[in-house]
Parts: C-alpha cells; sequence; structure tokens
C-alpha cells in the first residue's frame, strides 16, 4: 500500500469517526429540544480540532512504521491525488451553496454552520473513498 493510499484511509477514517462523534453529542444534548437551539459550536470546534489532531498523529505513526523512502511519489500518486481532490473539492462547492442559500433564507447560524461542515466532511470521505478505488481498481 502506498503512502498516499494510508494517508486517504486516516483522511477517510478520521473525517467519519469525527463527523459521528459531534452528531453523537449534539443529538444527545438536544433532549426533544429543537436543534437550531443546541449548544454546537464548542462541540463542532473540539471535534474538529480533534479529528485534526488525530490524522496528523496516525500520518505521523503510518509513517515511521513504513519503509525507508515509502513515501516517494510517482506521477500515478500525483495524477490520483489530484483527481480524489477535484471530486472532494465539488462537495465544498455544494456545500457552500447550501450555506449561502441558508444565510439568504435567514436560518438560523446552527443550519449555516453544519451545512458547511457536513460539506467539509463529505469532500474528506468521498476524495478518499476515489483515491482508494484508483489505488485499488486502477485510474485511467
Amino acid at each position: 500500500m502506498s503512502f498516499d493510499e494510508k494517508r486517504a484511509w486516516i483522511q477517510g477514517v478520521v473525517a467519519v469517526c469525527g463527523y459521528g462523534s459531534y452528531l453523537a453529542i449534539v443529538l444527545s444534548r438536544a433532549g426533544g429540544h429543537p436543534l437550531a437551539e443546541t449548544h454546537y459550536a464548542t462541540t463542532m470546534l473540539a471535534t474538529i480540532g480533534a479529528a485534526i489532531l488525530a490524522a496528523i498523529l496516525l500520518n505521523i505513526a503510518w509513517g515511521m512504521g513504513g519503509p525507508r523512502g515509502g513515501s516517494r511519489k510517482d506521477q500515478r500518486d500525483r495524477e490520483i491525488n489530484q483527481f480524489g481532490e477535484y471530486i472532494g473539492l465539488s462537495f465544498v462547492v455544494i456545500g457552500a451553496v447550501t450555506a449561502m442559500g441558508l444565510a439568504m433564507a435567514e436560518q438560523p447560524y446552527f443550519w449555516i454552520a453544519n451545512a458547511i461542515y457536513l460539506a467539509f466532511v463529505l469532500s474528506a470521505v468521498v476524495g478518499s473513498v476515489a483515491k482508494i478505488v484508483a489505488y485499488r481498481w486502477g485510474f485511467q
């Protein structure tokens, strides 16, 4: 498994776990009240920070366990990375347009922030899946 494929796995798993943790905490806090009235900002920032830290530490740990020179990239690695990033970025655009629509509709900040957060998570997950699929089953 190449170093970039390992990074894609880490990014995808960390994004899903971080967002899942965020959802579990926020939904448990709602307790029958409207979600828009739930305190979410601190939890959102904490889960984002924890996910970033986890990804950094996992990349370091996995990198230390690999062979020397394992982080070398060839043309195929660069093309797969670019392919995955393009696919992932489409979800950032969709999320930005959604957040802009919510802001224009004067929706609560909760929904705007969560639309953006979900867009970033989907970007990471879908981009990682695209990279993993390209590594496993070929890339044209």
